[in-house]
């Protein structure tokens, strides 16, 4: 069994912020379970161009409002506590955060949990 808490997350190592979002990693590769748990806040007024292509994410906003653009088609979907999507077909995608949003993430295949977005705006590929 694995219990952990986000305040003992909090201003370590597995506390990744950028310009644009700070992720907070509960659950990582080497934790064995398949998939990486992420608490992350996306900062208000920001916009990042996203690309899981080797990942699929599961997003789950418990606060805040914003927007995902999907590129390929232009379209937009609001989001605001209580939203949902599943990122399952690798859509490239622009996350607008009107407000500060702070979203439940799930990956499969699991993080490591130093991951950064890439200039596509990818993960690298898992090397497990």
């Amino acid at each position: 069994m694995i219990v952990r808490h986000l305040e003992d997350r909090i201003g370590t190592e597995n506390d990744v912020a950028t310009y644009t979002w700070n992720s907070r990693r509960l659950l990582l590769e080497e934790d064995g379970v398949g998939f990486s748990l992420h608490d992350t806040v996306i900062k208000a007024g920001t916009e990042t161009l996203i690309w899981y292509k080797h990942h699929v994410e599961a997003v789950y906003c418990i606060e805040g409002e914003g927007e995902i653009e999907l590129t390929e088609t232009g379209d937009k979907y609001p989001i605001r506590e209580g939203m949902m999507y599943v990122l399952n077909g690798h859509e490239r995608h622009y996350l607008r955060g009107t407000t500060d949003m702070r979203m439940v993430c799930v990956f499969n295949p699991p993080c490591t949990g130093r991951e950064v977005h890439d200039e596509e705006g990818a993960y690298a590929a898992s090397k497990a």
